[in-house]
């Protein structure tokens, strides 16, 4: 069994450590960002676990360690070198004392705290001494781990990876497990009581929009109502001259700044870092053009990003049934949901519908990557290049919005016509100077890139087989015949997609 010591911290609050942890910088991060802290990665423990991947693979931001920084997010703890806030700590079910090794019960209790009780684990530089511990993992523990945390499907392919050599023994030790242990349960840790706004900080709004003027005056509109006003609303409109109507974006109907800049470049990633140029505000929510907010909408974003000291977060998106509803429905959806709603915890994605980023990480990360351009996946690359510079990424409970999807209009309109062939294609910018011919690159090259620019080409290779192992498994087995048959075709498509990714990677982040 674990002893915990404690400690108390300059405001007066109890925080629980193992090992011997510099005091002093520890005070220094528990008034700070996070719920639990260690030094793991520098004991050892960096990338230990690889055959997460099995799982996972590039589909979870966090199963891979980030490199060369003193904080960042990080759920590799070592169960001998760590400290939580004693209330966090009375909110989890403690260790999992199944494990062969004490070190898979510490690797557990980081992963689901990072995963599934929405708390916040960092990694810090020097908190605890350097080590060099030998962190191997057996395999009874592996498939306990397993079992426990993952659907079953997970552990079937994990075996299946291993390989034809390793079948017996691998099948065998799964079997002898399976029926001792079953999956777990998780307790989410309580959101913290949103402070009063500390100071006068000024917000900045984006709204990149396309032959949607109706919708993004509708959501000005609900800023006019907020408890929290914004300084100004950026909009980059790419709505061509001949169909813009002069009725909207007037500054005499807001009581804050209304810039607009009709855009002649093509693309949400080149409007959303024109609009940034325009922002002075020390914070930056961006939206889509076609949502609804409350009123506490701008206050509850900046109330959180001061409680927990975080550098950005996401809102909940509410989907719309259809584009006449309104608020009412916004609020009897959230009321569906009430039981599972309240969690803060570290975001597992990033939504450029409904975030709110502190301009000094915004400047940090440069921008938006304009390379995704005509594709999808820079929501994502935009939030993981927040967590990869040591920034804390949150999901905020408090500052719903409501997503109402128009049929028409938006930058899908023009990134739709990736999926035509012929001469009725317009190329795309990620296409370069080598245009798309007879066949379609899948999955779009721009999601391709961003697994070749964020992640190793271990898990890049571990990505492709499991994208063509689920092709050919996750459906009807009475059609896999089929699939077969059209499994060299899909290979041809999906190396195309790594072709145009890896153009891009030559080329480069780009941000103009």
């Amino acid at each position: 069994m674990i002893h915990f010591n404690k400690f108390i911290n300059s405001s007066g609050e109890a925080i629980l450590y193992t090992g011997k942890p510099n005091l002093e910088k520890l005070d220094e991060l528990s008034n700070s960002v996070g719920d639990l802290w260690h030094s793991s990665l520098d004991q050892g423990f960096r990338n230990c676990f690889k055959e997460l991947k099995y799982q996972t693979a590039i589909y979870w931001w966090f199963i891979h360690d980030f490199e060369g920084l003193k904080n960042c997010i990080s759920w590799r703890l070592n169960i001998n070198s760590f400290a939580i806030r004693e209330k966090v700590w009375n909110q989890l079910d403690g260790f999992d004392y199944d494990y062969h090794s004490p070190i898979v019960s510490g690797l557990e209790l980081g992963y689901n705290f990072l995963s599934n009780n929405a708390g916040i684990p960092v990694y810090s530089k020097n908190l605890y001494k350097k080590e060099n511990l030998n962190i191997t993992i057996s395999k009874k523990d592996r498939y306990r781990f397993f079992i426990k945390n993952f659907k079953n499907n997970h552990t079937y392919y994990m075996i299946y990876r291993k390989g034809i050599f390793n079948l017996i023994p691998e099948l065998y030790t799964y079997f002898r497990e399976k029926n001792k242990y079953k999956r777990k349960k998780y307790n989410l840790i309580k959101p913290r009581v949103l402070q009063n706004i500390k100071g006068k900080p000024t917000v900045s709004l984006v709204i990149p929009t396309m032959k949607r003027q109706k919708y993004a005056q509708l959501l000005l509109e609900d800023h006019k109502k907020q408890t929290y006003l914004i300084k100004e609303a950026v909009i980059v409109d790419a709505t061509p001259e001949k169909e813009r109507d002069d009725k909207f974006y007037q500054n005499k109907d807001f009581p804050f700044d209304v810039k607009v800049k009709w855009q002649t470049s093509m693309g949400s990633c080149r409007a959303r870092n024109e609009a940034i140029e325009l922002c002075t505000g020390d914070y930056i929510i961006f939206a889509d053009d076609d949502v609804r907010i409350f009123s506490d909408f701008v206050e509850n974003h900046i109330k959180l990003l001061q409680t927990y000291n975080a550098d950005a977060c996401n809102g909940l998106d509410i989907m719309a049934d259809n584009v006449n509803q309104d608020l009412t429905d916004l609020q009897n959806k959230l009321n569906e949901i009430d039981a599972t709603r309240w969690k803060v915890g570290i975001s597992h994605m990033f939504s450029n519908a409904n975030s709110c980023v502190k301009k000094q990480m915004i400047q940090k990360v440069i921008g938006n990557d304009i390379n995704f351009d005509g594709g999808y996946g820079e929501d994502a690359d935009f939030g993981l290049s927040i967590i990869k510079s040591g920034g804390i990424l949150l999901h905020n409970p408090f500052s719903p919005n409501l997503h109402l999807k128009p049929p028409a209009g938006g930058y899908r309109w023009w990134g739709s016509e990736a999926k035509k062939r012929g001469k009725k294609r317009k190329q795309q910018p990620w296409e370069l100077d080598n245009p798309v011919k007879n066949i379609r690159p899948v999955p779009s090259p721009t999601i391709t890139y961003g697994v070749l620019k964020h992640f190793p080409k271990e898990l890049v290779k571990e990505w492709r087989s499991k994208h063509f192992f689920i092709y050919l498994f996750k459906k009807d087995l009475k059609t896999l015949p089929l699939r077969l048959l059209k499994l060299p075709y899909k290979q041809i498509q999906f190396s195309k997609s790594l072709k145009y990714a890896r153009a891009l990677i030559n080329l480069g982040p780009r941000y103009k």
